[in-house]
Order: C-alpha cells, then structure tokens, then sequence
C-alpha cells in the first residue's frame, strides 16, 4: 500500500483535511488496498479555486513556446516511466498491463500533440475598410476550466482535457474519479516536475455538494468539461443553464457495429471481439449493438461466442491476461442487474452471462464476457449503456434497416461497418447519426489529432481531440488599431 495520497494546489502536494478515509481497491482482488486517501475540505477546495484565478493570470501571460515546453516535458516523462505507470492504471482500473501501458504512451502523445499547436498562429489579420486601420481577430484562453473526469480512461481522459487546456493557456481544476485517483495523480506529478507554475493545475476529490457550490457556481469559473454518464451531464448542464459557463460533455454510448452478407467474417469478428471486450467493455466507445445480415447471423454469433469463451479472465498485471476485471464491485452489480433483466425479457445467453467460478478470481471484481441473441428494438439491455463485456446481436435484412436500426437509438457516439461494398460504405457515413463513424475498423480507437465527440444524448457540439480540441478553450477577441489620421 502506498502513503496517503495527496492533491496537487498553487504547486504544493498536501493531504486532504476532511477527515474522511477511502481506500483504493485493486479490482483484480479487494483485499488489496493500493492507495488511502482523505477527500479535500470545503476550505481546501475554496483555496483551490482562489489559486487556480490566480494561476489563470500567470499562465495566460506565459509564452505559448513556454506552455508547449511544458508539455512536451511532461510527455518525455510519461514516456520514460511507461512501464511503472502501465502497471499503476492496470492495478487500479482493472484493464490489463497491455492496454495500461497504451494509455500512458497516448497521455504522452495528447501532451505532444498540444505542445506543437502552440507555435500555430494565435489569430489573423483582418481586412478594414477605415482608413489607417487594421483589425485582427485573436485567440484567447477562456480562463478557469473544471475538468470532470471518469474512472474508465483514468490518466487518458485527463490527459485529453489538460493538453488542450493548458496549451490554450487557461488554468484546471481537475476532478478524477474516486474510484482511480491514482492514475491523475501521477499525470499531474508530470506536469508539476515538468515545471508547471503553481495554481496553474489543482486536483481536487471533495463530495458532490462542496464541489457544486465551491467550485461549479463560482462565477469565475469559465468553463467545465465532463466525461460521463448521460445522466450526470444533464444534472451538470440543469447546474449551469443561465450563465455564460462554457459546458463540453462526453456522455453515453450504445455503439452498433453492423456486418453485411459481403464481409470478410474473419476481420469482422476480431474487430467487433476488440472493441466489445477490450477494457472489459468499459469504454464509451465499446461495441454494444451488433446487426448482422439474416443469411451470416448464425455464422458471426458462434464465431463471436468462440471468441468469447477464448479471453482469458485474470489479474489484470499478469502477462498472459486477456481481459481484465471491471472496475469495482459496484459496477460488476450494475454490469450483472443488465444481464439479469436480459434473461427476464427472454434473450438467449449464447455464451457468459455471470460471475467466473475460478477461485483465482473470486476475490475480483469479474465479469464473463457475454453474448446475447434473440433482441428486438424495445428490449432494454439493447437500448440501455452496459458499460461491461455484453454484446446483443440481431438479425437484419438490409442495409437501409440496418441504418435505420443503428440510428434507433438516444445515443449517437460511434457506429461501424464491414463490407467490401464501396457504395455501401460511402451511404453508411453519409447517413448514420454518429460522431464517429468507421468502415472495416473498430468503433474505438480514435488517434489523438483525430476530432472526437459523439451527437445526441452522447455528448455537446464541442468535439474533443484534434485541433478542434482547442475550441473549446478559446475564445475570439476581435481589434481594430487606428494607427494613422
């Protein structure tokens, strides 16, 4: 077990004062605890925010050059602790050494990638039709950010709020998930050691209502940024209606793959088998609804099964693993009330369905990777986010049905298709109601530099990622200069 852990504010790393504890669990197995941790007070977190006004000033008056140097600093020090951090989010999250260790190298790659933008233009001349005058429109930091993040991605997801953020040159409070806590403390540690001034960045875990009032109906906080449930995104944006707080949401997701008479089955069945079991199915971007053309659907659901029933289940760390457990018991209980509803309404559990007997899982947080079949539209786990390793396949008679299917649904965030058909592919981009779309790849995976966000109950009009990322923490000041008369 490690020290207690400790919060970052105005560049100084102290303890929390609440006088609660909480302990972080490893969710491969309970009994063990990896870290133990007070929430920070209500006074803590009032001076939380008074640093991060302060530290708003001192970093927008920072060299752009200077904040990318930061964060390139910051990447080479994820980078050369990869191995001791993979092994940090593997014990704490859940997903195994493999998928850990891709994670921090995509910190490391968000970090650089934000680090170059800030030798990019910061506005643009403007044309003037007054005499002796010439107008420009500038890029602006929007001042004190709230960024919420989730236990899923626990370094990932941060690190895809702060590059943006602070390469902008706006100050963060950074609210990490209690269950993951670990994991944004030691992104935060880069950017500290990196040579991030204080105030600059804060870490914060207080309870709700601390965090409501201290922080989210500050007046001077600029803008929030959320990844989360669709549910909490609503509470936050009821929170925030009526005032100028910018508000960027990265909810829910019900993402359908669909695979055509003419696919090559072999890519299919891997890439759908990836992107519904990888993390244990705990990403936004999972493969959850698979549609499957009538004369291949018995076909693809014994292949989807095997595949299913070849994952090896274990701790999370051990090389061999294949899927990990999920996060914690509470979200296995929730993952397991989806599957019990399943079997109330009738489907058919091809393969999984329960809790692992082997009594080197017992004491984890397992999961059975699952498949369902016999769904029909109003069936609830095929309209409602899992967020564990459970796929629904169904049968379609058509492309224009499967559409249809696809787009039968309050989320909207990632949808993909498998077929050699180039009209085909081209109509499914053109016509599914998703952020992101993709033709013989998975559902996940988007590249860092690649504009990310979902429609619908699945997120906001600001996208993440990619130059796009910035817009969200930007504002544009138009000047005009008269210099001559």
């Amino acid at each position: 077990m490690t020290d207690t852990l400790q919060y970052l504010t105005r560049g100084t790393w102290v303890a929390g004062a609440a006088g609660d504890t909480a302990d972080d669990l490893n969710p491969s197995d309970n009994r063990e605890v990896l870290a133990r941790y007070s929430s920070m007070s209500t006074e803590q977190v009032r001076d939380v925010v008074e640093s991060a006004v302060t530290g708003a000033r001192t970093w927008r008056r920072t060299s752009p050059i200077e904040r990318g140097a930061v964060l390139s600093r910051a990447a080479a020090r994820l980078r050369a602790g990869r191995e001791e951090l993979g092994a940090i989010v593997s014990s704490e999250n859940g997903k195994t050494l493999a998928e850990a260790t891709v994670e921090v190298e995509k910190c490391a790659d968000f970090f650089d990638f934000y680090a170059a933008t800030c030798r990019m233009p910061l506005g643009s001349i403007l044309a003037d039709g007054r005499p002796g005058t010439q107008a420009m429109a500038l890029s602006e930091p929007i001042g004190v950010v709230v960024a919420i993040t989730p236990w899923n991605d626990p370094m990932l997801t941060p690190a895809r709020k702060l590059g943006p953020a602070l390469a902008a040159g706006n100050s963060v409070i950074l609210k990490p998930a209690p269950d993951t806590p670990l994991a944004a403390y030691h992104l935060a540690r880069a950017l500290d050691e990196a040579g991030l001034p204080g105030g600059v960045l804060a870490t914060v875990i207080t309870d709700h209502d601390t965090l409501g009032r201290v922080v989210l109906d500050d007046p001077r906080v600029a803008g929030v940024t959320f990844t989360g449930s669709t549910a909490t995104g609503r509470l936050l944006q009821q929170r925030l209606a009526g005032r100028g707080v910018r508000l960027q949401t990265e909810m829910g997701g019900k993402n359908a793959a669909v695979v055509l008479a003419d696919a090559d089955l072999d890519l299919a069945v891997a890439t759908i088998g990836a992107a519904a079991f990888g993390q244990a199915g705990q990403r936004c971007t999972a493969t959850s609804r698979v549609l499957v053309a009538s004369s291949i659907h018995d076909e693809v659901v014994g292949r989807l099964a095997a595949l299913a029933q070849g994952l090896v289940l274990g701790r999370s760390t051990e090389p061999g693993t294949t899927m990990g457990p999920l996060v914690s018991a509470v979200q296995r209980e929730r993952v397991l009330a989806h599957l019990s509803g399943a079997s109330g309404e009738g489907l058919t559990v091809v393969t999984g369905g329960g809790v692992p007997d082997a009594e080197s899982l017992r004491h984890g947080c397992f999961v059975e990777p699952t498949v369902l079949t016999g769904m029909t539209a109003d069936k609830a786990i095929w309209r409602d986010e899992v967020f564990g390793p459970v796929i629904g396949v169904r049968a379609i008679g058509s492309l224009d049905e499967a559409v249809e299917a696809v787009n039968d649904s309050p989320y909207g965030l990632s949808a993909s298709l498998f077929t050699v058909d180039l009209r085909s592919a081209n109509r499914f981009v053109q016509e599914v109601d998703a952020g992101q779309v993709a033709v013989n790849l998975p559902t996940s995976g988007w590249d860092v530099h690649q504009p990310f966000g979902g429609f619908k109950d699945s997120g906001s009009a600001f996208k993440e990622q990619g130059l796009e990322g910035l817009r969200f923490y930007t504002r544009v000041k138009t000047a005009a200069i008269r210099s001559s008369w």
